[in-house]
């Protein structure tokens, strides 16, 4: 199964930034080890503070990958492009989030995104990775246009 973590504004800080809230493990440290969890899998990421990068990668992976977790950062509460794209492309896509944002300040708690996707996973750090791994694992969804 091909999914692609897409990681966007400010999660290449990671480890460093705030780390009361978002912890202090970076995602470059954190990734292998999820690779290595799942073995019959082939993860990769992409991150990118640029919204339109996010719109590209979306649209280039939407339509051949079994599955995409899409961490939006701060664009998870401020783009119509990105919940417009992820609404556009036929691959299923898990919004995730490190931080509890229903927890966190009033302007965190809509996401223009999550209407559009399987699920959303929050509150759970890093672990919300492997947790959308995890039900992509499980639900083992086909790949679009290709009968696998």
């Amino acid at each position: 199964m091909d999914l692609l973590i897409i990681n966007g504004p400010n999660l290449n800080l990671l480890g460093r930034r705030e780390p009361g809230i978002y912890g202090s493990r970076s995602f470059d440290d954190f990734f292998p080890e999820l690779v290595d969890g799942f073995p019959d899998h082939k993860l990769t990421y992409f991150q990118s503070n640029h919204e339109g990068a996010l719109l590209d990668k979306l649209h280039e992976v939407g339509f051949s990958h079994h599955g995409i977790i899409l961490n939006a950062g701060g664009f998870t509460h401020t783009s119509v492009a990105l919940g417009d794209a992820v609404a556009g492309i036929a691959t299923p896509v898990v919004e995730v989030h490190l931080s509890n944002i229903a927890a966190r300040e009033e302007f965190r708690h809509k996401s223009l995104i999550a209407k559009h996707c399987a699920g959303s996973i929050a509150g759970f750090g890093l672990e919300s990775y492997r947790l959308a791994v995890q039900w992509f694992a499980s639900q083992r969804p086909k790949r679009v246009g290709f009968q696998v």
